[in-house]
């Protein structure tokens, strides 16, 4: 798995201050930004914390470039529906030899990993086969209808991996763009880095967040699992570590500050 911050809003603390300034004061557009120091804006991104106005922090956004996840995680992530996703096609480009994701409980047994990297070949074999198939049928019918050979071929070939696709696994691997303002973002880490989370997801939602946190430590100093900075909201679900979890996220933030920003 590899995430990168693309883009972010310039100055995105500085930016939800203002917005929250605007919300608070008589201050008109002119002046809304004066006197934004970095001890004023902490001050005001404090309050909106302690008052739960979460709608300033909706001025900020956040781009990422994710690769290495799987169409599995990608269901999961795309239910986030406060955001934009752009992610590769598998209707136009040919899954050659296409990367997967190994789950780490398959990875450590022998057995099932064997049984794995089975299913992943032989449906790479299969694509292969339909693909072919398909394409042949498809060329034959437009040369029919008078195509040219040539464009007959590239319009063959899209139309032939566009079905072919269905036999992919949801193991195979895709790259995703994507943009979330901070307040999705927080709800994002908040339900994606509990412990109770997939496996896959989780681990990309910590990586976000690190990057998050690098870029605008205030913006993110509440963010994280619920138990992070009060109750566990699973209720009886509960993994019952939050004391583990309040200290890895500690952690966390320590080694985000010497992330460098990757814009």
């Amino acid at each position: 798995m590899k995430v990168h911050l693309l883009a972010h809003t310039p100055e995105p603390e500085r930016l939800v201050a203002a917005a929250a300034k605007n919300c608070y004061s008589a201050t008109d557009v002119d002046s809304i930004l004066d006197g934004m120091t970095p001890e004023r804006t902490d001050s005001f991104l404090q309050m909106l914390a302690g008052l739960g106005h979460a709608s300033p922090i909706e001025h900020a956004s956040f781009t990422f470039a994710i690769e290495g996840v799987s169409r599995s995680l990608l269901a999961q992530l795309t239910r986030h529906r406060i955001a934009s996703y752009s992610v590769q096609s598998q209707r136009y480009v040919r899954e050659r030899g296409f990367e997967y994701v190994v789950p780490p409980e398959i990875e450590k047994l022998p057995a099932a990993k064997a049984a794995f990297l089975r299913a992943m070949e032989n449906d790479q074999r299969t694509y292969e086969e339909l693909a072919a198939a398909l394409l042949e049928g498809h060329v034959k019918e437009l040369l029919a209808q008078g195509v040219p050979e040539p464009e007959a071929r590239r319009r063959a070939e899209k139309m032939s991996i566009e079905d072919a696709r269905y036999v992919l696994p949801n193991a195979c691997a895709t790259r995703i763009v994507m943009t979330a303002n901070a307040r999705s973002l927080q709800n994002f880490f908040r339900l994606r880095c509990c412990n109770r989370a997939q496996w896959e997801i989780r681990a990309l939602a910590e990586e976000m967040y690190k990057l998050c946190y690098a870029a605008a430590p205030g913006l993110f100093s509440h963010s994280g699992p619920s138990c992070v900075d009060g109750a566990c909201s699973e209720g009886k679900m509960s993994c019952g570590n939050a004391a583990q979890v309040r200290t890895r996220y500690l952690s966390l933030r320590a080694a985000a500050r010497n992330i460098p920003e990757e814009i």
